[in-house]
């Protein structure tokens, strides 16, 4: 405890205390994870999205990965297994330019668009894109997609990483993408902005 009301003779004759860390310190000191380290990895998070229930005895569970950068944003289909994160499907901005955008490529048109991109290559690539067409009128009103006979569809959770998550954010719109496109992806109506 520290009181400013002490006398200006005595907070002079304190004089500077140095902390020591000792070597027992340094012996006991155990670094994190290297990605938490280089502020990559929130590993609370990882362990929530990543964790299959006991019940379900090995079978994957789907994240849609949306990173975005400077220049680029990128959305994956992703699921872990023990030697690492195998990646189903994936889409980034900068192929956009292909399919008829050519200017604002880390926007959150752009983010829509790449989650769109990335929704129909996994339903093309697992025979479901002709099944689950997706939204057909995209107005950006709520949209769910519809259970059909036959195979249900592709169910995946959003993975934002350290990304904050504000109404409106690129995120939420590479999210709305992959919905629009055929995915089934928990989410509420508050989330993306509203048309």
């Amino acid at each position: 405890f520290f009181s400013f009301s002490s006398s200006p003779s005595t907070l002079a004759a304190m004089g500077h205390v140095k902390i020591l860390k000792t070597a027992a310190y340094h012996q006991r000191y155990q670094v994190k994870y290297r990605r938490r380290r280089e502020g990559k990895t929130d590993y609370l998070a990882r362990k929530r999205l990543v964790v299959q229930d006991k019940n379900k005895y090995g079978s994957p569970k789907y994240r849609l990965v949306v990173r975005c950068t400077n220049k680029d944003v990128i959305c994956q289909i992703m699921h872990s297994k023990i030697v690492g994160d195998v990646c189903l499907s994936a889409a980034y901005s900068h192929e956009l330019p292909k399919y008829g955008i050519e200017v604002g490529l880390t926007n959150y048109a752009a983010a829509y668009a790449t989650g769109l991109l990335c929704a129909r290559r996994l339903l093309q690539k697992l025979g479901l894109d002709e099944q689950y067409e997706g939204n057909d009128d995209p107005d950006g009103e709520h949209f769910l997609v519809e259970h059909e006979d036959g195979p249900r569809p592709f169910t995946c959770v959003l993975d934002v990483g350290l990304i904050r998550t504000t109404t409106g954010a690129k995120v939420f719109g590479a999210l709305k993408g992959a919905v629009d496109g055929g995915l089934n992806i928990p989410h509420s109506d508050k989330v993306p902005p509203p048309p």
